[in-house]
């Protein structure tokens, strides 16, 4: 059996966006946060927006894509809409608050205004909204049905509380399969509500993505649902055709079976190369050489799987 627990260290490494590009999406961030409050103070005054950066970046499981691109998530709130605008108003009014940023014209999404940044990162600005000073949960702007409500925030905070270092390292090595395999995988988002429901914790990295993969393909075969914990409780493959469940379904079923090859594998070099076909090529070579299954450090580990996260 051989250990590949260092290379996926590593391979986290390697996922990591750069502190340089880091630095320059806060800059990007708080130019867009200047140029949002200035024009609302000027056009629409009883409109004041506050802000809070939330996905991925909140949570602290952004990777870099294959191609050297990361985006961050930063929520505009506004208290009240006196005005009674629709929710594509407001998204129209981000979009000219934030137009002529940069040389690419900002993108209205469904769901944000999108800036794009030619350093290979991008922006998103979701807006919502509290439509009694008394709700709870904020109603986010959708372009094509007004608002829906919704609580970025409320899902930081269930995270926080289940975050360990390796459930976010779990995270990280699905979001980088799905951007490797791309063929419409599902949303970083979905992947980790699907970590926070399966995780299996292990010394070993490579035992513990096993174990989370096994899971997450028994729960689906069983009911096809990825349900948010939090508010809106809303299932992320509602919209799911019967050809992309069975992408994913197969994309799945093969990581699983490359995963026990893996594991049984005893040279390290050839078991690295089972996870880099999933992974892609930033996953590390391992070393030309062999462990025995015999091994007590071997023999612990394996008694130490599949203890349920949850429990």
């Amino acid at each position: 059996m051989s250990n590949c627990h260092n290379l996926f260290t590593q391979f986290e490494g390697e996922l990591e966006i750069l502190p340089s590009k880091k630095g320059q999406m806060i800059k990007s961030r708080t130019n867009l946060r200047d140029k949002i409050r200035s024009y609302f103070k000027e056009k629409h005054p009883t409109y004041i927006p506050s802000f809070y950066i939330q996905g991925s970046y909140k949570l602290g499981t952004s990777i870099r894509t294959k191609e050297d691109k990361c985006d961050l998530d930063d929520g505009v709130y506004f208290k009240s809409n006196p005005a009674n605008v629709s929710g594509k108003t407001l998204q129209d009014w981000i979009l000219k608050a934030v137009d002529g940023t940069t040389e690419a014209k900002p993108t209205h999404k469904r769901k944000c205004i999108r800036v794009d940044y030619s350093a290979g990162y991008n922006i998103d600005l979701p807006i919502m909204v509290f439509d009694k000073e008394t709700d709870t949960h904020p109603l986010l702007a959708v372009k094509d049905t007004d608002f829906k409500t919704d609580d970025p925030k409320e899902f930081v905070d269930y995270y926080k509380k289940k975050k360990t270092d390796q459930l976010n390292r779990m995270v990280k090595y699905l979001k980088a399969w799905c951007d490797n395999k791309r063929e419409n995988m599902p949303s970083g988002i979905a992947m980790t509500v699907l970590t926070l429901k399966h995780f299996q914790t292990n010394d070993r990295d490579d035992i513990a993505l096993k174990y989370l993969l096994i899971e997450i393909e028994k729960d689906l075969k069983n009911n096809f649902k990825c349900t948010m914990p939090t508010t809106p409780y809303d299932d992320l493959f509602a919209d799911y055709s019967e050809s992309r469940k069975r992408n994913f379904l197969d994309n799945l079923a093969d990581f699983i079976k490359d995963a026990k090859n893996a594991i049984d594998e005893k040279n390290q070099l050839k078991a690295s190369k089972f996870w880099k076909q999933h992974l892609g090529e930033r996953f590390p070579l391992g070393e030309d050489k062999e462990e025995s299954l015999n091994s007590l450090s071997s023999i612990a580990s394996i008694a130490r799987t599949s203890r349920p996260y949850h429990k």
